[in-house]
Formats: C-alpha cells, sequence, structure tokens
C-alpha cells in the first residue's frame, strides 16, 4: 500500500535531508585530515598512513552498522533504524571535536560509522517501498542528488571554521534533523509484512542460506566497488598524487572533495533520469562504469596538472561515480521485503567498506610501482570486476517489490 502523495513528499524530504547531512559528516575527515593531523601533532611523513588508518576504522564502522541497522530495519522498521542511527552519529561527530591524539580519533571515527551506516539504506527502502514502481527512482534519485550536495557544505563550513568546530556543525544538523522526523510514517510494506509472523525478517542465515541468493548479493555489492575508491584515494589523497604528478602547487583535497561531490549530485539527477528514458538501470550503471575509467586515467596521467584542471577533474570523476543511488536502487530491487533493508543498508556500507582491502591492494602496488601506476592498475581491475557483475543480475527497473524472499 503506497502512501498519501503529502506523506511520500514528506518522506522523501526527510529522506534527502537526512543524507545531507550523513554525507556532510561521512566525508568531513576526507576534508579536514590534513589541518586536523597537523594540530594533533602528526608529522607529513605520516599524512598519508595515519589518513588510511583513520579512514579505513570508519569504514570498519560501516561495515558493522551495515549489518546491525539493516537486521534492525527489517525486524523493528525502517523509521527505527533512520532515528537511532542519526543520533549515534551525531553524538559522534560532537565528541569528534574533542579528539587529542590519532586512536582516540580513529575510534570515535569507528563509532561515527556505526552510526552513518543505517541512515541511506533504511531511506532508499522506504522510498522505494512507498512509490509506485514506475516513479520510486525520482525518489531515490532526489534523496541522492540533495544528499551529497552536503560534501559541499562541508568544504564551507571546513573554510570558515577550524576543524573542531566543522565537527561539531554536522553533530548539531544531525540532532536538529531528529525534530523532522516526527511526522514520518513507516513502510506499508513493513507494516503487512510485521503482522505475518511466520516470514523470516532481517535474517542474515536467510540471506545466506540459499546459493543463488548469496551470489545475487555478491554481485550487487561488487557493481559500486569503483565509486568509494575514486572519492576516497584518488581525491582524498590528491596532494600525494598530485606531487607525483608534477603539480606547480599543492593540490587541496578539500576543494577536491567538494568539486566531487557537486559533479556526483549531479550525476545522481542524470543516472536517475536516463533510467527512466531507458527503463533500464543495469545500461546506466554500464555507461557510467565507462566514465569512471575514461576520467581516472585522464586525470592519472595528467602531468603537470594545475589546480584548475584538477578541480575539473574531480568533478568529472564525481559525475561518473554518479550512479550511487542507482546501484543501492537495485540492490534494494533485488530482495524481498523481508530482507530489502537488510541488504539496502548492508550494500552500501560493504561497498565504503571494501575501501580497506582496495587501499591494502593498493598501498602494496604503491611500493612495487609508485603510487600513479598503482592507482590505475586498482582502478581498472574495479570497474572490470563491477562490469562482470552488472552482466550477471537481472533488470529490476518495473520489478513489484510487494513480495518475500522464502
Amino acid at each position: 500500500m503506497k502512501g498519501s502523495k503529502k506523506n511520500v513528499v514528506l518522506l522523501v524530504l526527510v529522506a534527502s535531508l537526512g543524507y545531507f547531512v550523513d554525507i556532510y559528516d561521512l566525508i568531513i575527515f576526507s576534508i579536514v585530515r590534513i589541518p586536523s593531523f597537523k594540530d594533533i601533532g602528526v608529522g607529513e611523513e605520516l599524512m598519508r598512513v595515519k589518513g588510511e588508518y583513520v579512514l579505513n576504522m570508519q569504514m570498519g564502522g560501516l561495515l558493522l552498522g551495515g549489518l546491525i541497522w539493516g537486521v534492525i530495519a527489517d525486524k523493528f522498521g525502517r523509521i527505527k533504524v533512520l532515528f537511532g542511527s542519526i543520533l549515534m552519529y551525531s553524538l559522534a561527530n560532537i565528541s569528534n571535536g574533542f579528539v587529542q591524539d590519532v586512536n582516540t580519533y580513529a575510534m570515535i571515527r569507528f563509532i561515527a560509522g556505526i552510526g552513518l551506516a543505517g541512515e541511506l539504506g533504511a531511506g532508499i527502502t522506504l522510498v522505494s517501498e512507498s512509490m509506485s514502481k514506475d516513479k520510486r527512482g525520482y525518489g531515490t534519485m532526489l534523496v541522492a542528488a540533495v544528499g551529497v550536495l552536503g560534501a559541499i557544505l562541508a568544504y564551507y563550513v571546513s573554510e570558515w571554521f577550524d576543524w573542531r568546530t566543522a565537527y561539531f556543525v554536522g553533530g548539531g544538523m544531525g540532532l536538529l534533523l531528529l525534530l523532522m522526523r516526527m511526522g514520518t510514517f513507516e513502510s506499508g510494506m513493513f507494516a503487512e509484512s510485521a503482522s505475518q509472523q511466520h516470514i523470516q525478517k532481517g535474517s542474515l542465515k536467510l540471506l545466506f542460506a540459499d546459493r543463488k541468493r548469496v551470489v545475487r548479493y555478491i554481485y550487487c555489492l561488487c557493481i559500486g566497488l569503483p565509486i568509494w575508491f575514486v572519492v576516497g584515494v584518488l581525491v582524498t589523497q590528491s596532494p600525494e598524487i598530485g606531487k607525483a604528478l608534477q603539480a606547480p602547487q599543492v593540490l587541496s583535497a578539500g576543494k577536491g572533495v567538494m568539486f566531487t561531490y557537486l559533479g556526483i549530485s549531479l550525476g545522481d539527477i542524470f543516472a536517475g533520469m536516463l533510467a527512466q528514458w531507458l527503463k533500464s538501470r543495469r545500461k546506466v550503471v554500464f555507461i557510467f562504469q565507462l566514465m569512471i575509467i575514461a576520467t581516472s586515467v585522464w586525470y592519472l596521467n595528467s602531468y603537470g596538472i594545475t589546480e584548475t584542471k584538477f578541480l575539473w577533474l574531480a568533478f568529472l570523476m564525481g559525475f561518473g561515480v554518479g550512479y550511487w543511488a542507482t546501484f543501492v536502487t537495485i540492490a534494494a530491487e533485488q530482495f524481498g521485503t523481508n530482507l530489502r533493508a537488510t541488504v539496502a543498508t548492508t550494500a552500501p556500507n560493504f561497498v565504503r567498506g571494501a575501501l580497506i582491502p582496495s587501499t591494502m591492494l593498493y598501498g602494496l602496488l604503491v611500493n612495487q610501482m609508485g603510487i600513479i601506476m598503482a592507482a590505475m592498475v586498482t582502478l581498472l581491475l574495479l570497474s572490470a570486476i563491477a562490469i562482470f557483475a552488472l552482466t550477471q543480475l537481472k533488470e529490476s527497473f518495473d520489478k513489484d517489490l510487494n513480495y518475500f524472499e522464502e
């Protein structure tokens, strides 16, 4: 049963603003990494290694949080996840403003990661289940397009204020958002499934009990692999990559992240509109994979790169990875109501968490072939895996979502 038009509009608005705050808090570390590390005494030679350590701790939290919130969403409701997750990551980000050493920094980012894991999957699931199958793509597109603009606010806040205040702002916005959540309604599909006690809900055992279901889930994860490598390495490590490319000045990771997320926002809109026009999400993801390869290879071959060229390339790479909402929507559409939130919540977080082995591989390759070639090889490998996985998934654009996994 679908919600009224007014309720659906409110739900899309709240989910969009929730993801806006989520993205702000998710990438604020990438933006303030260097000034915050300098402030707590991290040496120049340890910036990249310690940065990967803190980022991997956050990604580890996202992995764990994806499992926790996904199960809660399918067992007890999507709304409870939206409330609980935002409260956790808001308090964690406020705490981040008080850190004095790298280990405490990393531990709080781990806790923040757990909280951040619930927002997008629960929001996409709610919107998908509350809108008609021919319109739900527009809803999820708007959630992502508005949400990723949080990265732009994160950049400007970091420019206007010091890094500690930037964390306080993120936590404060989250607590204010909780007040807006009071008027949101639960998914009708979930309410219907909740009344059927014989159906297993939010069961990881059910998800992994069937081989075909497991393989389908793995393919869903694989199509998103290149996204966070572009953001978490190619752009976040732009000062180090720029040095290797003999840039005449130090490239700004903060500005790069802002332009990347501006590209992602526009990419999400374009991907959503293109999927509606083509009546296919698979074709859209394939097109965007090709854009990722083309723009990343261009960037990594731009010797003598200027800041202006870097920012344009960051925007174009961001546009290429702007199939994020389409990726999460595909994952949600591949599974029944009793596992949908578990999949939609774990999939994006497992993809974010996949940055850990990706950066480990990248780090090993850096020692063997240098930072530029290592980035190129890792990116091409992840893209090849994503394209193969995409060919193995069925089209889900017009799929009826009112069914259960057994």
